[in-house]
């Protein structure tokens, strides 16, 4: 008989049920797979509607007076040269220049203002406001492709939808990105590139995109220490620091060669506007004379002291950062990186409307929640600057003065993302210590993974 069922091919129960988990677990699979894959091309809908609401807004509109002071450039380094434009740029505040960008900057400026005056272009709208826009516009969608796909590869940065979505979309990135005018998205693409590479261990590309993020603006250099020393504690400091400083220097070759001082001193001296932003804000409201000033130069000596010694605690700050956090798992140089951000942050003299995007993706991946309150303050804080300095809906063309009544009507507004970024980082820190009970604020101890 045993012979003859084996002869008829009889089912093992037990085979049968495990072969009917299996499937059901491959089918699951399948499906959340499935979803995912859904989920993500949500997610790049919302970018790409994003990305033509930007166009749009960017094709039908002047931007701010950066604009108008980035065309003013962009004459001047084609008719001057560039040392020209750095020693004198645009005579804005007592004689001073206020040219403060790097050299590929300028050399873009000096492209898209040759390009704007051909009348190919002209005849397809393609005028020096909308060209200027361009970039900042792709590099917003850049970020959220990476981060999608970020989210659906690593299970480390699993990133609710809704808050991938709500970067997808975000006011305060159609705002800047599509109306404003300047080339800060474009520093936060390379940027967080570079940090991505660190989850990638790829050492030669972070140090390239780092390099880059600090050719467009100079404030990535901040945030040196953190991916320097993320990468010394994994053995790849050269290969980081080789591409780094080998396209840096190639970059800087023509000012650094010719004019290395006035370089230097306009690039990396420029402070923002006191008064107009956190702490600096509530020292001018005391009206005392040495809290009374809104210019980055020539304020009053205790108003300078007060922003230096801001600075430096920045500085720090992130130093500390760096080195305690250095062995932590790759996720951390970009949780690294936010919480620098929100230091710089609370604790800077002075802010541009703009930087509102600086900070963005990096807050996200450290919290989906912080970041949809800071998105929801900071829409608030910018839509009542674009208005008031445009006069009010629609927008056209806006006009940022630094006199008082106008200052008035806008910069209480800032507080509010100001005081979720306070919340967000004392909320972040009891977090941190209720995970590690010993935790110390003040220590130079590293950090390692439990």
């Amino acid at each position: 008989m045993g012979t003859e069922a084996a002869g008829t091919g009889a089912v093992n129960p037990v085979q049968s049920i495990d072969f009917a988990i299996a499937r059901s677990s491959h089918e699951e699979i399948g499906f959340l797979a499935q979803s995912r894959r859904c989920r993500n091309l949500w997610i790049v809908g919302f970018a790409l509607m994003g990305l033509m609401l930007k166009v749009v807004i960017a094709f039908n509109t002047f931007g701010t007076n950066d604009v108008a002071a980035f065309y003013t450039f962009s004459r001047s380094l084609a008719d001057h040269g560039l040392e020209w434009t750095y020693r004198n740029g645009i005579v804005w505040f007592s004689g001073l220049p206020i040219f403060n960008h790097p050299p590929l900057t300028a050399y873009y400026l000096q492209l898209i203002g040759h390009v704007s005056r051909q009348e190919f272009f002209r005849s397809y709208g393609l005028t020096f406001p909308f060209l200027l826009r361009l970039p900042g516009i792709v590099a917003d969608f850049v970020v959220v492709l990476v981060l999608v796909q970020l989210s659906a590869t690593d299970a480390r940065f699993r990133i609710p939808s809704w808050a991938l979505a709500l970067f997808a979309i975000s006011p305060v990135s159609l705002m800047v990105s599509g109306f404003h005018g300047n080339t800060d998205p474009v520093v936060v693409m390379f940027l967080f590139l570079a940090a991505y590479m660190c989850l990638r261990e790829r050492p030669i590309l972070s140090g390239i995109f780092f390099a880059l993020s600090c050719q467009v603006k100079v404030i990535p250099f901040l945030f040196l220490p953190i991916i320097f020393f993320f990468w010394l504690a994994r053995g790849a400091t050269m290969r980081f620091t080789i591409p780094f400083v080998l396209l840096s220097v190639t970059m800087w070759a023509e000012p650094l060669i010719k004019f290395p001082t006035l370089f230097l001193k306009n690039v990396f001296s420029y402070g923002s506007f006191w008064g107009e932003w956190g702490f600096t804000y509530w020292l001018r409201l005391t009206q005392l004379p040495q809290f009374n000033g809104t210019r980055p130069f020539n304020l009053p000596w205790s108003a300078a002291a007060v922003a230096l010694l801001f600075k430096v605690g920045i500085v720090a700050a992130v130093l500390v950062i760096a080195w305690r956090r250095r062995y932590l798992r790759e996720r951390a140089v970009i949780d690294s990186i936010a919480c620098a951000w929100i230091i710089f942050f609370v604790f800077s003299p002075g802010i541009c409307v703009q930087y509102m995007v600086w900070l963005a993706p990096f807050i996200l991946i450290l919290s989906p929640a912080l970041y949809a309150w800071l998105v929801f303050t900071s829409s608030v804080f910018l839509f009542f600057f674009y208005n008031t300095i445009a006069g009010g809906l629609p927008w056209y063309i806006a006009i940022s003065t630094n006199k008082l009544d106008a200052l008035n009507l806008w910069v209480p507004w800032s507080l509010w993302p100001w005081a979720t970024l306070i919340f967000g980082m004392i909320l972040l820190w009891k977090k941190a210590v209720a995970a590690d009970p010993l935790l110390r604020l003040f220590s130079l101890q590293t950090l390692r993974e439990p």
